[in-house]
């Protein structure tokens, strides 16, 4: 079994050699492991530090390097490239657990030969051994019920089977250079379904500089890419899903439909009460207005 891990950075060179070293101590699995990187214009000497571990020459490492196009572009050259029977995507602040490898062995000889499956999806923990999220009541899913039906938080850490991973894309409107990775990941609960597995294999420390820290400056960097999400939500079937996260999708689309110039009543027709809608325009439209005359 090989694994392709794939890692976009930028200036995180001390972060590197903490997740080289849990992609060495996994090794010991007899897993096949491919490291691929993509520098995305990093000035802190990232390229020297890649180097070393190369030559190291005790696992299988590629690097690449691009010129500030963002997080999303890079995952989508380094998939093309991977050559595993698994992708992983591990951000530079992320690290496996001692015994990753050897779980996500087991789980995919158990499940590799099941039908319309693209994944498996396990736990992530953060530096304080604490779940990020909360404990899969289901088995098989999909993101899309995970997330809006099943009650589920915090990140996770996806095991893709390779051969369904590459047909997608993390699709990127305008020229913005990120989307948020559910887009794809619905996109895929169109024909595929994920296994749960309530075991951890990734530790997690986020950094001040994070995309997920920054949330409302992707927010207002990225529009179109998430007018598109939120526009793509609506137009699915929302059985199910609680009131109140219809009216955290509703807002946003109301907020980014304003910010693009996109707006569509008729998107939001069927999933709430016009009582509801007239509610939310309001602080949508000055939201919109807000975002705007925000400096970033």
């Amino acid at each position: 079994m090989k694994i392709s891990i794939l890692t976009p950075t930028y200036n995180r060179k001390k972060l590197l050699k903490r997740l080289y070293t849990s992609l060495l101590e996994n090794s010991k699995y007899e897993v096949d492991i491919e490291w691929l990187i993509m520098d995305d214009g990093s000035t802190d000497n990232t390229k020297e530090i890649v180097k070393e571990f190369i030559k190291e020459n005790k696992i299988k490492i590629k690097y690449y390097k691009q010129e500030n196009q963002g997080k999303m572009s890079a995952i989508n050259k380094l998939v093309t490239e991977a050559t595993g029977d698994l992708i992983i995507d591990c951000d530079s602040d992320d690290y496996f657990t001692h015994n990753a490898f050897e779980i996500i062995k087991e789980e995919y000889n158990k499940y590799k030969n099941e039908e319309n499956i693209y994944g498996l999806c396990f736990l992530k923990y953060d530096q304080n051994n604490n779940n990020m999220g909360n404990e899969f009541k289901n088995i098989k899913t999909t993101m899309f019920d995970l997330y809006f039906k099943e009650g589920e938080t915090g990140e996770k850490a996806i095991v893709f089977f390779s051969n369904i991973r590459k047909k997608y894309k993390h699709e990127l409107e305008h020229n913005e250079r990120f989307v948020t990775e559910a887009r794809m990941y619905h996109k895929m609960d169109e024909k595929y379904k994920i296994i749960c597995i309530n075991k951890p294999v990734m530790i997690c420390e986020y950094q001040e500089e994070g995309y997920t820290k920054n949330i409302e400056k992707q927010f207002k960097e990225n529009p179109y890419g998430y007018y598109e999400y939120f526009k793509e939500i609506l137009q699915r079937d929302m059985k199910g899903v609680n009131f109140k996260k219809r009216l955290y999708v509703i807002k946003h689309y109301i907020l980014f439909s304003y910010l693009v110039k996109k707006y569509n009543s008729k998107i939001i027709n069927g999933v709430t009460n016009k009582i509801v809608y007239f509610l939310l325009i309001i602080p949508g439209i000055l939201k919109s207005i807000s975002f705007r005359n925000k400096k970033t």
